[in-house]
């Protein structure tokens, strides 16, 4: 078999990468046109090269005898001369350039002495010449067929990368992509080493590190295709070009930006399930949130819950007004979890006994078939029908530090079939802050610039193999990212894509444009939530406007100071401390204090305060919440973890997933009977 040198190998890729180069440059067909016909125009120049010098030199060496032994030696040279340059090419190549400058020297000499029109010498000429060039255009077309290609023939460039004898076929050339089938060695490699090899060949070929990945074939272990994107076409921010689908269903897919070949980065929820949402500080998660949610906000069959309690609103204030439930506080975060959990049971209740194997866009309307009613004559039964839910808790790692790991383990494990989306957007997920059955029950990511450290979990392993590296951005490319999730076709997991550039005035607009158009939470999921979450829900407010929230770098010494215990308003904070004195090594917690009053009176304290907590709408509660009340009332702390306990064993209280976290059963209202 014949072999190319390592030239030709690196030719063959880079003049594909360089048509390919052309059409990002250009300007539409013309471009890529002219851009495609670069690499052939060569061998045409040389032939019309020839003919003009044919003419010149019969001008001048028409009668010369000197002129005539002169060009018939540089005949000779450059005809022995071209066979033996080209020792270090293939043996066809060698002699295909020897054969060609022997016939262009040959017709040049008689042209220069006898006339380029004498006897045969133009007929030569108007034949040779394009059958010369096209010969070379040919040549230069079979060095990317597959049938052409020996064994080994692309061991030049591969083979610096660790992918010797690896066979290269046909490269096809597409807008902003090029696209190279190959085929490992039988027994020599796998996919698992070209994934390896990415980094090298990215390298080699002078391209991005992300503009090298690879498509394995599903049904082979050594086959699959090169992808190069030689152009970043992500550098331009595009805006937010407005709702995709105004009044449809949150079924339908949400365009939430632009891959790098420009086609459309597509978010379907419901197929996606649960959503983790990840990137450092700069990278552009607060963007792909607000894409996310000025596409779910102007559909008619959705409404959201939404916490965000550590910015309040800094980011996300505009959409607050069209959200139904928005916790703006930690304990407001940890009731609307229980309030989500409380709410998969009685969806799945109604989508039963309305016939629904899972929520579809036809359980958002009036159930007017008889196919999906709850009667058992077979007649509609008329029910309203139930909106999607999306659960989103935004910067969800305070959340996750505050409560549990695994605190919404039970929503992402069962809620699949409850019609109800989870979003946990976090700067950073690892496995100190998030549980690996949560992690593993989001089956769909988001993931911005990220530490390289924490792409594993964010990304499945298989994308990160394929080319796909977040950790190369970190934050200097806001807004790009990669998206895993189902009805996405998985040979687009690892491509690159850019969110949509978002602003208030847009995200104002959809919440004031919309309002009539979002259906209201339905009876069921309102009353699953209005049984746990009591007044913090059926008393809840929208804020109009974001809560700044107060830094302590913005307040003055006498602000500061409000908040100081009267004791110690005269230390001084920049005072040395004492010296250690006899008594102080005595413990000061841990001890008991406080009275303990007879039980008669304990359960009637410990029910005030449970009346005061659900009156404030703290419906979470654990011991630590019980510490000013007990200084209040002098209690000790050991007595009110008693009460606890046998609060959860008379029905008023309800153990969490988070140890030592109880929720209070709220009161039913008085109703008033007529007399």
């Amino acid at each position: 078999m014949m072999r190319r040198s390592e030239n030709d190998d690196q030719q063959a890729l880079l003049q594909l990468l360089e048509a390919q180069r052309g059409t990002a440059d250009g300007g539409g067909m013309g471009s890529y046109l002219v851009h495609r016909a670069k690499p052939h125009v060569p061998p045409w120049l040389g032939v019309g090269g020839i003919g003009l010098a044919g003419v010149l030199g019969h001008l001048r060496w028409a009668d010369s005898t000197a002129a005539g032994v002169g060009l018939t030696l540089t005949s000779v040279a450059l005809s022995g001369g071209a066979y033996v340059i080209g020792k270090t090419t293939s043996k066809q190549r060698r002699l295909h350039s020897a054969i060609t400058t022997g016939m262009a020297t040959a017709w040049l000499t008689a042209a220069c002495l006898a006339g380029p029109t004498a006897g045969p010498l133009d007929d030569l000429y108007l034949m040779g010449g394009p059958a010369a060039a096209l010969s070379w255009n040919i040549r230069m077309l079979m060095r990317h067929n597959p049938d052409a290609a020996g064994d080994g023939s692309d061991a030049g460039l591969l083979e610096k990368v660790g992918l010797a004898r690896t066979k290269l076929a046909a490269g096809k050339v597409e807008a902003n992509r090029v696209t190279v089938p190959y085929s490992l060695p039988a027994g020599e490699a796998t996919n698992e080493d070209v994934a390896k090899a990415l980094p090298k060949l990215a390298g080699a070929l002078d391209v991005p590190p992300n503009a090298v990945r690879y498509r394995p074939d599903p049904d082979s272990a050594r086959r699959g295709e090169l992808v190069v994107v030689p152009e970043d076409m992500l550098k331009q921010v595009t805006w937010y070009p407005g709702p995709s689908k105004p009044g449809g269903s949150i079924a339908e897919p949400l365009v939430i930006g632009l891959y790098d070949d420009g086609s459309l980065l597509l978010l379907t929820l419901p197929q996606a399930i649960h959503l983790l949402i990840m990137g450092v500080t700069g990278a552009g998660k607060t963007e792909g949130a607000l894409d996310i949610l000025a596409e779910v906000l102007t559909r008619r069959d959705v409404a959201v819950w939404l916490s965000d309690h550590v910015k309040k609103g800094q980011d996300l204030g505009e959409v607050f007004p069209a959200c139904d439930w928005v916790a703006t506080t930690p304990a407001d975060t940890e009731i609307m979890i229980e309030a989500v959990k409380a709410a998969i049971p009685a969806r799945t209740a109604w989508l039963g006994a309305h016939r629904y194997r899972a929520w579809c866009e036809e359980a958002a309307a009036v159930q007017t078939d008889p196919a999906h009613s709850c009667r058992t004559d077979g007649t509609a039964c008329g029910c309203e029908g139930m909106a999607y839910l999306l659960a989103w808790f935004e910067e969800a790692a305070n959340t996750l530090a505050r409560l549990d790991d695994d605190v919404f383990t039970t929503i992402a494990q069962e809620a699949r079939s409850a019609g109800i989306s989870l979003v946990i957007s976090m700067q950073r997920a690892s496995g100190y802050q998030i549980s690996t059955d949560t992690r593993a029950s989001l089956p769909s990511s988001l993931c911005f610039g990220v530490d390289e450290k924490d792409a594993g979990f964010a990304l499945p392993a298989e994308v990160l193999d394929a080319g796909a590296n977040p950790g190369a951005w970190k934050n200097r490319k806001p807004g790009y990212c990669y998206l895993v999730a189902a009805a996405i076709e998985e040979e687009l997991y690892a491509n690159p894509a850019r969110t949509f550039r978002n602003d208030p005035v847009t995200l104002e607009w959809i919440t004031r444009e919309f309002a009539d158009q979002r259906m209201p939470l339905d009876a069921v999921t309102t009353g699953a939530a209005a049984g746990v979450a009591g007044r913090a829900y059926t008393d809840r407010t929208r804020p109009d406007a974001p809560i700044d929230p107060v830094e302590e770098d913005d307040m003055d010494d006498e602000e500061l100071r409000c908040g100081v215990d009267p004791e110690d308003e005269d230390i001084d904070p920049e005072e040395e401390l004492p010296e250690p004195e006899p008594g102080d090594e005595q413990p000061l917690f841990g001890q008991e204090r406080g009275r303990k009053p007879a039980p008669q009176e304990a359960r009637r304290l410990f029910a005030a305060a449970l009346a005061e907590f659900e009156a404030a709408g703290r419906m979470v509660v654990g011991p630590k919440d019980f510490t000013d009340w007990c200084d209040r009332n002098n209690l000790s702390r050991p007595w009110v973890s008693e009460r606890l306990k046998e609060a959860a064993l008379g029905g008023r209280l309800e153990p969490t997933d988070t140890t030592g976290r109880w929720r209070i059963v709220p009161t039913p209202e008085p109703t008033l009977t007529a007399a």
